[in-house]
């Protein structure tokens, strides 16, 4: 026996316990980490710290110092204007490793294939928590205004699908003029949202934008629950509600969605 070895001695049954097993916090706090990762991962990219801290039960302090740490180790991130979280490149590689080992196509994968028929930018967006959040962007055309879109629901194709089928989010909204042709009349907006239902489509003309149109459908679970929607946009009077082909081209898709977002 070297002399460090015998200087060093058998270690106790207390450090052993330390290292083989967990303390009475540390299964807690992992529950915790884990309810928050679920957190942002149901409510979406951009979800902020008190929805984080709500959905999982967690304190706020507590909730603040957890949030850092998995940003940190890249769980987590922080979308760009701060105002939330998204989740991170390592959580991201877990969702690919589990995901690559089925053959089921994921959402990004379908909507990537939809993309190479039509040249227009195509988009998803979750309507997870009656927000409106873009899950999938097209990597090839800009989202003309996208800060605006969630903060005025009435003014934009993707916002009028949600407002349609969620008629809570009526209650208490503002229908501020964003543009000259921006609906600022309650019963004119609850006209369009019936046709939204009736037809399945919804329809904005430079209503958020000036020179900019969409076209937007829902997007369903497999409880045909509207879960999101799928749009796209383009410059007035080449993106039309009239344009059948590119209704029907929105529609079809949206059903090749059903249960992915």
């Amino acid at each position: 026996m070297t002399a460090d070895r015998a200087t060093a001695g058998p270690r106790s049954g207390k450090q052993i316990g330390e290292e083989t097993h967990f303390s009475g916090q540390q299964p807690r706090a992992v529950q915790k980490a884990l309810g928050m990762l679920e957190a942002v991962a149901h409510l979406g990219p951009g979800t902020t710290a008190k929805e984080i801290a709500t959905f999982a039960g967690v304190p706020s302090a507590t909730a603040y110092r957890m949030l850092n740490l998995l940003v940190a180790e890249g769980f987590l991130v922080r979308v760009p204007d701060l105002s939330g979280f998204a989740l991170g490149r390592r959580t991201a590689e877990l969702s690919h490793a589990a995901s690559s080992s089925g053959p089921a196509p994921t959402l990004h994968e379908r909507v990537e294939d939809m993309r190479t028929h039509t040249r227009f930018g195509l988009h998803v967006a979750s309507f997870a928590g009656g927000r409106l959040r873009f899950v999938d962007k097209d990597p090839d055309h800009e989202i003309i205004g996208i800060a605006a879109l969630p903060k005025n629901l009435h003014a934009n194709a993707l916002g009028k699908v949600l407002l349609a089928h969620d008629e809570q989010l009526l209650s208490g909204l503002e229908l501020r003029r964003v543009t000259e042709f921006t609906i600022g009349d309650f019963d004119a907006l609850s006209e369009q949202l019936r046709s939204v239902r009736l037809q399945g489509y919804a329809f904005e003309n430079q209503e958020c934008r000036l020179g900019r149109s969409a076209v937007a459908v829902p997007v369903r679970d497999h409880a045909d629950q509207v879960a999101g929607g799928l749009c796209v946009q383009g410059a007035s009077g080449r993106v039309t509600e009239g344009d059948r082909e590119l209704v029907g081209f929105l529609l079809d898709c949206a059903r090749q969605l059903t249960g992915l977002l």
